[in-house]
């Protein structure tokens, strides 16, 4: 076997395990992505819950939140 024929399959080893990370990647990330999009819908949930269990606890925060923000962005 060749200089060249040796590397070439080394090359290949290489390429292969390159693309096997990078689909591992893929799929980790694919799955953290579907976790987070469950606990975001799950949150909504939980904030549409209470805010028609405790409507005006929830506008008072709503104002008070509105305040606080048109303070750190300075009112024009």
């Amino acid at each position: 076997m060749s200089t060249i024929d040796k590397a070439s399959d080394y090359a290949h080893e290489a390429g292969d395990k390159i693309a096997d990370a990078t689909n591992q990647a893929a799929k980790a990330l694919g799955e953290k992505g579907e976790q987070l999009l469950n606990a975001e819908q799950k949150l909504v949930k939980q904030c549409c819950k209470y805010t028609s269990e405790h409507p005006m606890k929830s506008l008072g925060i709503a104002v008070a939140v509105g305040f606080v923000l048109r303070g750190l962005m300075g009112h024009r």
